[in-house]
């Protein structure tokens, strides 16, 4: 049987909303002064891009894990363009998955890269079915 997920989202007044998460946490979202709200809040769009990095990071955090990697640090950015028309929606996203550290064994840790953009990563899924996702992946030693 497949899985479901739950949220409640509450509106707080002007722009301003609420939402729970399946694991008890909340948050709040609203938009910009500039836009009528009071800047409390993560952005729904903006949002979407941190569940696809946080998606592909636990993907490959547990990869790592599995491997038994020496990572000293891990970021995910992301730049993703909107089109002009509205309603305004993802067109582009480049995804930079960044690995820190002096023992980083790259054709392991591109591996679970891979595994995560192309097999685990259901946000992922869910991203290219309306936007080209590019990804690359970069190694820093310190």
């Amino acid at each position: 049987m497949a899985s479901t997920n739950r949220i409640l989202t509450r509106w707080k007044g002007g722009l301003a909303f609420e939402s729970d998460n399946p694991s008890g946490h909340t948050f709040t979202i609203d938009t910009s002064p500039d836009e009528g709200g009071q800047g409390q809040g993560l952005r729904p769009k903006a949002l979407m891009l941190s569940s696809l990095a946080g998606c592909s990071g636990l993907d490959v955090a547990f990869i790592m894990r599995k491997m038994k990697l020496e990572v000293e640090q891990f970021e995910i950015a992301i730049n993703a363009r909107l089109t002009e028309s509205q309603p305004q929606t993802y067109e582009h996203v480049e995804m930079e998955f960044h690995f820190h550290g002096d023992a980083l064994k790259e054709e392991k840790l591109k591996r679970a890269v891979d595994l995560s953009v192309n097999k685990y990563c259901g946000v992922m899924k869910m991203f290219r079915q309306f936007a080209e996702v590019e990804v690359s992946t970069h190694f820093h030693r310190e």
